[in-house]
């Protein structure tokens, strides 16, 4: 009984060499030709960066129209959403690099896919809490919220850190004025507060804390001003729950360090940025504490770094971002059909070299019988 039995001894090296470039030939074809598969809420993740960068183009033309200066070392891409390093309204020390990274697009469509996550849909009401220090990722936030039309409730504190929403006559209540009135978004804060320490302005100047009062007076939104930080914290639930009313609260996002938000510096780095649907060990009172103890998930758009490279955004600071770019859109995977066929081609060689005499025939140049 001819060829009815195992006999790998009677391979020669070439011919196992011949087998062993077959598969490394269908391992590099595998891997060369992925497949791109889009990742789910596609055209609203891209429909909410559109826009985000459509308000960030009416922001830096309201701020050149004003006669303000951008800064080609501080906002080396020309956005218009970095503001000066100190004025008589910015809070606190800021990291320019993590600023210079919000003012790309997509990270709206970031907020859409962490929104998305926690089950934020057409009509959903969210809670917002927002300051001026990052005043690209609050415009971010809006395109999402607009873009998914969930209903906004957005309290902000006006002061802003380093490199923020920092000057006194164009604040982020100015700002989101603009986006209002050019109808890019239908919502404003119905609330603010001036922010800083203890969201009460300590910290800044008797000149800056009227800067700030004044950006609230001409906002024509609710003045908060409490007489302690956990006075700022009940304050700001019982706003998000007056203006929810039979509403249930489907997220809150907290964008950057506002003390209400937060509450104290190590509060705000025991929530993992990105979605949260648990209190951390060890956190302080807080909105978000209070919110995510009765259950609602919490969006913390914190470490600006970590969520880019979660998210497959681009880190550079002086290239341009292309919306519709970077693996929150996307994910390059194996094609599994070209896998099959490679799998199938290496079988069928090891067959013929191993089992038949066809290798062998052809090596020797008498052909297949």
């Amino acid at each position: 009984m001819k060829k009815l039995y195992w006999r790998p001894s009677g391979v020669s090296r070439i011919e196992l060499l011949l087998i062993a470039a077959v598969a490394v030939v269908c391992f590099v074809a595998v891997t060369r030709l992925p497949r791109v598969r889009r990742l789910p809420n596609f055209a609203e993740k891209v429909a909410a960066a559109r826009l985000s960068a459509a308000c960030m183009r009416e922001i830096k033309e309201e701020r050149l129209r004003r006669g303000v200066t951008i800064d080609p070392e501080v906002d080396p891409l020309g956005t218009g959403m970095l503001g000066n390093l100190v004025t008589p309204i910015t809070s606190n020390t800021g990291h320019l690099p993590a600023k210079q990274l919000t003012t790309n697009p997509n990270f709206a469509a970031v907020i859409v896919a962490m929104m998305k996550k926690a089950g934020v849909g057409q009509g959903s009401t969210v809670a917002v809490g927002l300051s001026g220090s990052f005043p690209a990722l609050n415009t971010a936030t809006y395109a999402a919220l607009q873009t998914l039309q969930a209903r906004a409730i957005v309290i902000a504190s006006v002061a802003g850190s380093e490199w923020g929403a920092t000057d006194p006559y164009y604040t982020w209540l100015d700002m989101e004025r603009t986006l209002f009135e050019k109808r890019l978004t239908s919502f404003r804060a119905v609330a603010a507060s001036r922010g800083g320490i203890d969201d009460r302005g300590f910290g800044i100047s008797k000149q800056g804390r009227a800067m700030l009062d004044a950006a609230i007076k001409r906002s024509g939104v609710r003045a908060l001003d409490s007489k302690s930080l956990e006075d700022a914290i009940s304050s700001r639930m019982s706003v998000y729950y007056e203006f929810a009313g039979d509403s249930p609260v489907a997220a809150y996002v907290n964008i950057g360090g506002g003390s209400a938000s937060v509450g104290t510096a190590v509060g705000k780095k025991l929530f993992d940025p990105g979605l949260n649907t648990t209190a951390p060990r060890g956190a302080t009172d807080s909105v978000m504490l209070r919110f995510v103890q009765e259950g609602v998930p919490v969006i913390h758009l914190s470490g600006i770094k970590e969520i880019a490279q979660r998210y497959g955004l681009s880190q550079a600071t002086n290239v341009a971002p292309i919306v519709g770019e970077g693996g929150v859109y996307t994910r390059v995977e194996f094609n599994p059909w070209y896998a099959g066929i490679g799998i199938f081609v290496i079988l069928g060689t090891m067959f013929a070299f191993l089992r038949l005499d066809i290798g062998r025939d052809l090596l020797r140049g008498k052909g297949v019988h």
